[in-house]
């Protein structure tokens, strides 16, 4: 995934076409990240007005996302605005001819508009979700997820969610070292837990006495992967109930304390990996799985191959 077309189209948020500019359109070569092709695409050459009055200069126009490896698609200021039908055509061309499209927020609408997620999974920012269920039935809204992928349709939340979409995708395409690299230029998570259902509007709860850190916590346990953990021994650095501890986790980081630990588990198999040329075996100890086998099963899972055929693909060589 080397060349992204970058659609532009009037209303843009900024912040949408500025996070695919900041994971594409930097050149990190100095530091392991491949060189990528970011093109910028609209209906014409002339300046595109993105919100509060903000312009972008395209460098190509439709014809750009031809033999694009993916198309990116920034959410818009007015979340209903016609889609004009060449950029609808442009769309569908793509995915057509295999290339990735990815909407960030709101941008799920005008892949509505251009029929390409009938019968497919998606996203999209929770306030819009509901809406976009009802002006297009057939598409199978998830209203939790931060992003989901469907087949060469990707889709994300809200503002941020964006961000981790295109980490993730650079992850796939890349491994998880590059998307670490990005990550930490833009000074950000390579990746969030949970889903967007911690950020949707709800009643302030009473102020109580802060509690030790739930990120803490984490942050023990990263350093110890390699040891047996239980919910009843984590909150037991919190000096909480096991039930306390588990719903505050919840709350905090939208998964269980043990579906997060099994993917920090999986996302430091994935590191080692990449970067070291230590048995299966040896890796699966590391991360504190019992077995090779038992790494491979939730490595599978979670990734979507083989630890064997995951080195293969993005082992560091030297």
């Amino acid at each position: 995934m080397r060349t992204i077309a970058l659609l532009l189209q009037p209303g843009n948020n900024a912040f949408d076409v500025g996070v695919a500019i900041e994971v594409w359109g930097r050149d990190r070569t100095e530091h392991g990240v491949p060189p990528f092709e970011l093109r910028t695409c609209a209906r014409t050459r002339e300046p595109v007005a993105l919100e509060s009055g903000l312009q972008a200069v395209p460098t190509h126009p439709l014809a750009g996302l031809a033999g694009a490896d993916l198309v990116v698609v920034p959410g818009r200021k007015d979340w209903f605005a016609p889609v004009d039908e060449e950029v609808s055509r442009a769309l569908r061309s793509a995915v057509r001819r295999g290339a990735t499209v990815a909407a960030l927020c709101s941008g799920a609408a005008v892949l509505a508009e251009a029929g390409l997620l009938d019968g497919h999974r998606a996203t999209t920012h929770w306030l819009l979700a509901d809406r976009l269920a009802v002006d297009f039935p057939d598409i199978k809204m998830e209203t939790d997820a931060l992003f989901i992928g469907d087949g060469p349709l990707w889709t994300s939340a809200g503002t941020a969610a964006g961000i981790d979409l295109c980490l993730h995708l650079v992850r796939l395409a890349h491994g998880s070292a590059v998307a670490g690299t990005i990550a930490r230029r833009m000074v950000t998570p390579p990746h969030r837990d949970g889903g967007q259902r911690q950020y949707v509007d709800v009643p302030v709860p009473p102020v109580r006495p802060p509690a030790p850190s739930i990120a803490a916590v984490q942050d023990w346990a990263r350093d110890r992967l390699d040891s047996a953990h239980t919910v009843a021994g984590l909150a037991g650095r919190v000096g909480v109930s096991e039930r306390t501890f588990a719903r505050r986790f919840v709350a905090e980081t939208g998964v269980s304390p043990l579906q997060w630990l099994l993917a920090e588990r999986v996302r430091r198999a994935a590191e080692l990996l990449e970067r070291t040329d230590l048995s299966v075996d040896r890796v699966a100890t590391r991360c504190g799985f019992a077995d090779a086998g038992v790494l491979r099963t939730h490595f599978r899972r979670q990734i979507g191959t083989t630890p064997a055929a995951y080195r293969r693909t993005f082992a560091r060589s030297g």
